[in-house]
């Protein structure tokens, strides 16, 4: 099993069959990358995709990025956390957040009016369901999808660290204080393998199109110093601050800005240049890899 400090991808693999995620988790390990890290929206279920694809890696650590807490109840949260981390011999982390108002009370009719106190509610009953099968060798390590200060002081106080997605070195720094020296900091940092910046912004603003409507995401975008304009009209300080691009040695270096911030581990997500859904950009993975 690979150590945790090494990059990771963040990826999905909705528009793939079965076999087709197969050959990318398999070919994601052939280049050394940690972790493979998979998000839960309206379709394939990250748990069940996670057992088929560590039934068919070795040394490839896999993460939910995130799983939906009003999706599953805790017990039943912690029974797919316990039995991934067992079955795959510890290669499973488990990521959870509160996900977005549009995802919970628009697309499932569920309330959303607290997500703080639900989350923190749902650790408390994560921790008190029992679970009476063969266990893993240790608990898969829970790390919270947390942008805001508050979410931030939650997986320090009730997880083992946070997942912050569509941020920048400067958050980094900021969550790194926040959680203290020994929790977990697990960021994920959208890459374009391009030297145009025109080509690679039009790529950055094509994955913000619904993202920046979110509230959680743009509230952070706007503590971090961003204004309205910059994030509706697509800004190049703004594009180039979440997104980044150019030389092989220019994407490495914001990974290591976030490194030197106080990140222990850096999942890439490459945004294919040419906006084509569903495509990963074997190109910008093969050069950013760890071997």
């Amino acid at each position: 099993m690979r150590d945790l400090t090494i990059t990771g991808v963040w990826t999905h693999t909705e528009t793939m069959p079965a076999a087709d995620a197969i050959a990318l988790a398999q070919r994601v390990e052939s280049l050394g990358y940690s972790t493979l890290w998979l998000p839960e929206t309206a379709g394939k279920d990250p748990f069940a995709l996670i057992g088929m694809l560590a039934s068919h890696t070795t040394e490839l650590r896999f993460a939910t990025g995130i799983a939906n807490i009003f999706h599953r109840h805790p017990g039943v949260m912690k029974q797919a956390a316990m039995t991934l981390a067992e079955q795959s011999g510890g290669r499973f982390l488990l990521g959870i957040g509160v996900s977005h108002g549009p995802m919970v009370a628009g697309l499932r009719g569920l309330d959303y009016s607290r997500p703080l106190a639900s989350m923190s509610n749902y650790l408390d009953a994560y921790d008190a369901s029992p679970y009476m099968a063969f266990p893993p060798a240790e608990p898969p390590k829970r790390v919270l999808a947390a942008l805001g200060p508050k979410m931030l002081e939650l997986a320090r106080d009730k997880a083992d660290g946070a997942h912050p997605y569509w941020t920048t070195p400067e958050h980094t720094e900021l969550a790194r204080k926040i959680l203290g020296p020994d929790k977990l900091l697990l960021v994920e940092q959208k890459v374009v393998g391009t030297t145009d910046a025109g080509t690679a912004r039009l790529a950055a603003a094509g994955a913000l199109a619904m993202y920046r409507t979110l509230p959680n995401y743009r509230n952070n975008w706007l503590r971090l110093g961003f204004t309205d304009d910059d994030i509706d009209g697509a800004a190049p300080r703004f594009l180039d601050a979440v997104v980044a691009w150019g030389t092989t040695e220019a994407i490495k270096s914001r990974v290591q800005e976030h490194t030197d911030a106080g990140a222990d581990h850096v999942c890439v997500q490459p945004l294919d240049p040419q906006n084509r859904l569903g495509a990963v950009d074997w190109d910008v993975l093969e050069a950013l890899a760890p071997t």
